[in-house]
């Protein structure tokens, strides 16, 4: 019969890894081909690929008109990111093209839109999808349709200076029941930066100070929040997807953590330019305070997909150290210093022996007035001047054996 003339209909797509199916994003090409086998000779009307793109959302609630009323509330909203369409095969006259038994590839290729596009996503209330559809028209028979979805993921780049901004907060709470006042419970935490990429550990660094009568068990959590926007209202799904739990801080006590590590599990990166849907992170630093809610410090997080580069760390290590309390000095860990050079491998001898002649003909210098400055400026203008600038060495045995 000639329905079952068709034994294989299906969209490849170009990929550079066999076993890996080809990621997308802003402006690349998408390539591949619609494949056709064949039973026997069979008359085609046309062969047409449609790409689409679109962020749909919807969800229902459940409204009250009375004591007796109730009705169903729906919110749905989209958006539309790409739409192309091909023509693979159509005679011009219009009649059915004859294809012969056996298998036909029909190449295709589209170009993504160069504005930004968003990355795929599904969630419980809407989802970021990007698809090829193909229709395959025949005399006297139904359409046939296929559809095989692509990933899309635009890239987050961390390097940049609002990513690299370490993130700080305090916050403090009190803690009582009824009248009676038990303390009160502050928390201070900071990390390095704002932006990471899954697999990266985050060092958290924090200070709990307990005042009060009763014991505290800091955690951290890193959050996932997932909001969705339709007509003018809003439907968020939040989640915990990686926890850090610390020792008991007993009462009238201090506890410090000395970057404790807590690993960003393979999630989705953040989505902040769709307008209907937004994925954001966060990581929450709280304890629970005896008589009250808990207290929790939130700090931003951006999860990217281009991870740090080398010299991104020691650019966010040196603007951490510049930016944050004079408090946080004593609880960070201070990292090992690089030797500095040699003097002789600075400076010739010549100049040096030019050096100390003018500094034999110079007259002394006088130091009276200097001595009458208060003692804390000199260890503040010591404190926050920069480190000096030392030239790369090669080889490090050599400096030790000179």
């Amino acid at each position: 019969m000639i329905f079952n003339k068709l034994r294989k209909f299906l969209v490849v797509f170009d990929s550079p890894e066999l076993d890996c199916p080809p990621v997308f994003s802003s402006g690349d090409v998408v390539s591949g081909r619609v494949v056709l086998e064949l039973f026997g000779e069979t008359k085609v009307d046309s062969l047409k690929v449609h790409a689409e793109g679109f962020a749909k959302v919807h969800w229902t609630e459940s409204r009250s008109a009375g004591s007796s009323t109730a009705y169903t509330q729906n919110y749905s909203d989209e958006v539309e990111y790409l739409n192309r369409r091909e023509v693979l095969l159509q005679a011009d006259n219009g009649e059915a093209t004859v294809l012969p038994a056996g298998r036909h590839e029909f190449p295709f290729s589209f170009q993504l839109p160069e504005e930004t596009l968003v990355t795929s996503f599904e969630g419980k209330h809407g989802s970021i999808r990007y698809w090829v559809k193909v229709k395959l028209h025949r005399p006297w028979c139904p359409v046939r349709k296929i559809k095989k979805e692509f990933t899309v993921i635009e890239p987050i780049d961390i390097n940049t200076p609002s990513l690299l901004a370490p993130q700080a907060g305090t916050k403090d709470k009190l803690a009582r029941t009824w009248y009676r006042n038990f303390g009160q419970v502050s928390v201070t935490a900071k990390i390095d930066r704002k932006g990471y990429t899954p697999g990266e550990v985050i060092p958290v660094f924090a200070e709990f100070d307990n005042a009060t009568s009763r014991s505290i068990v800091p955690k951290a959590f890193l959050t996932q929040t997932q909001t969705f926007i339709a007509r003018g209202t809003m439907k968020q799904k939040r989640s915990v997807v990686a926890t850090l739990c610390g020792d008991i801080v007993s009462a009238k006590t201090r506890e410090t953590w000395h970057g404790r590590a807590i690993k960003i599990p393979p999630v989705g990166p953040s989505i902040q330019q769709c307008r209907i849907i937004k994925v954001e992170y966060m990581l929450k630093v709280c304890v629970d305070v005896p008589g009250t809610s808990k207290l929790c410090l939130e700090l931003p997080l951006v999860i990217g997909t281009i991870p740090l580069h080398p010299f991104g760390s020691r650019t966010s290590s040196i603007s951490s150290n510049y930016s944050v309390n004079l408090e946080w000095l004593r609880m960070a860990i201070p990292e090992q210093p690089e030797p500095p050079p040699e003097y002789s491998s600075v400076v010739t001898e010549e100049e040096a022996e030019q050096q100390n002649n003018a500094a034999v003909q110079q007259p002394a210098e006088d130091l009276s007035g200097i001595m009458e400055r208060p003692l804390m400026a000199f260890v503040q203008e010591f404190r926050f001047r920069p480190p000096p600038v030392y030239c790369e060495v090669s080889d490090p045995l050599r400096l030790l054996q000179s």
